[in-house]
């Protein structure tokens, strides 16, 4: 990996396996197929990319995806703008991947690190540039955003403590707790990011899809997202949900 990192800015790194029919979003088949579902996985990377590119314009943030499993660069390169890097992994596992992409960026010497998951295409913009913000203040400190399944969207770190990713129940409704719980070891000060959404099962589709067609969402527009979800619409797909 050849990454040079600017001290004063804050690398934000989507968190994404390569969108594989029956390798992603799987509890989202049936309603949709493993085709679309794979499609509408791609869709959320394009549109979270986008999104930090947006919060890049009010905070000084440097975008990659640290994508999975080795071997699928191919799978990511059209879905990202030129400004968005590749990271590649080391190990498998999320805990695993969390660590080693935190500390590769650290490591590269950007002044904080956020891992965002590729589960939230609506996250509003104002989140990740209060998360960039809250790493650039002075002193050592943990960033999370709590998502509504007990998880968590975001983690941002300044420095690397991997106490935070070690006895952790991934994929469970404890997550978020646990590492709360290793922050209070550490003595660590935490910052809590406004609480937001995983699109992971039908349920939160459903939520996805009525955010989309309000309006007044104070979410990002993912417009790829919406556009591919009008077309399941189109195809009488999203009324299934």
């Amino acid at each position: 990996m050849n990454i040079t990192g600017r001290p004063g800015h804050c690398a934000v790194a989507i968190m994404a396996k390569a969108p594989r029919p029956g390798e992603v979003k799987t509890r989202l088949v049936p309603p949709l197929s493993e085709a679309d579902a794979a499609m509408l996985s791609g869709c959320f990377i394009r549109d979270i990319a986008g999104n930090i590119l947006a919060a890049a314009e009010a905070a000084p943030i440097e975008g990659y995806v640290a994508y999975s499993p080795a071997g699928s660069e191919a799978l990511f390169a059209p879905l990202l703008p030129e400004p968005i890097r590749l990271l590649p992994p080391h190990r498998t596992g999320l805990g695993d991947s969390l660590l080693d992409a935190a500390e590769d960026l650290l490591g590269a010497g950007y002044g904080g690190v956020c891992l965002v998951n590729a589960d939230s295409p609506t996250l509003p913009t104002a989140v990740l540039v209060e998360a960039a913000r809250a790493l650039a203040a002075p002193g050592d400190r943990l960033v999370l955003g709590p998502a509504a399944d007990g998880g968590y969207y975001l983690i941002g770190l300044k420095r690397m403590h991997r106490r935070l990713f070690e006895e952790i129940a991934w994929s469970t409704e404890r997550v978020f707790r646990q590492t709360i719980e290793r922050a209070r070891e550490l003595e660590l000060d935490t910052v809590t990011l406004p609480g937001w959404y995983d699109v992971d099962d039908v349920a939160s589709l459903r939520v996805l899809v009525d955010e989309l067609r309000d309006p007044g969402s104070a979410g990002y527009a993912a417009p790829y997202t919406a556009a591919f979800l009008r077309r399941l619409a189109a195809d009488r797909l999203v009324a299934r949900l």
